[in-house]
């Protein structure tokens, strides 16, 4: 048995303790890869606490039959999609604050994100969970629902796409 089963069976059964420990465990991941899609902290604050609300919605469904992590994903996936939809468009936002000097590295990051922004949503997609959530290519694939040859496919044209539009903004 997995640590999430446990947690799952205990989730079911009531234990707060249990389920306060799934959402410290999984909040930060689920909102790192909104925030990726967004690019705004209050959009990803709010897609992040849909994917949660969603999940407890239809919890005691649930059947743990794989990794909890990758069924979290695919709701986050289904709503950040569904706001490219309303959007259209995916703004720059806000970038956060990280060194001394805000200006430095600035511009490389905003090249960077217009040019993820530029690409094609089954590419974005591909490129967020491989790169930015850490996820290996076969889970990557299980989340979109397609076969590894084809995210491979996906993370490859993905990568060139993005050298021509980083050497474009340079």
């Amino acid at each position: 048995m997995d640590a999430d089963f446990l947690l799952v069976h205990k989730m079911k059964k009531g234990d707060e303790a249990a389920i306060e420990s799934f959402v410290r465990k999984y909040y930060p991941k689920i909102r790192r890869y909104c925030r990726c899609h967004t690019c705004m902290d209050g959009a990803a604050e709010d897609l992040t606490q849909e994917t949660f609300e969603r999940f407890f919605r239809s919890f005691q469904s649930y059947q743990h039959t794989g990794k909890l992590a990758n069924y979290l994903y695919a709701i986050a996936g289904n709503l950040c999609r569904d706001s490219y939809k309303k959007k259209q468009e995916m703004p720059v936002g806000e970038l956060p604050e990280e060194k001394e000097n805000p200006l430095e590295g600035m511009e490389g990051r905003m090249d960077l994100e217009d040019a993820i922004e530029r690409l094609p949503n089954e590419m974005r997609e591909v490129i967020l969970l491989y790169y930015f959530q850490g996820l290996k290519l076969r889970e990557a694939a299980q989340i979109l629902g397609i076969g590894l040859p084809l995210v491979k496919y996906r993370l490859k044209k993905a990568k060139e796409l993005l050298r021509i539009y980083i050497g474009e903004a340079v």
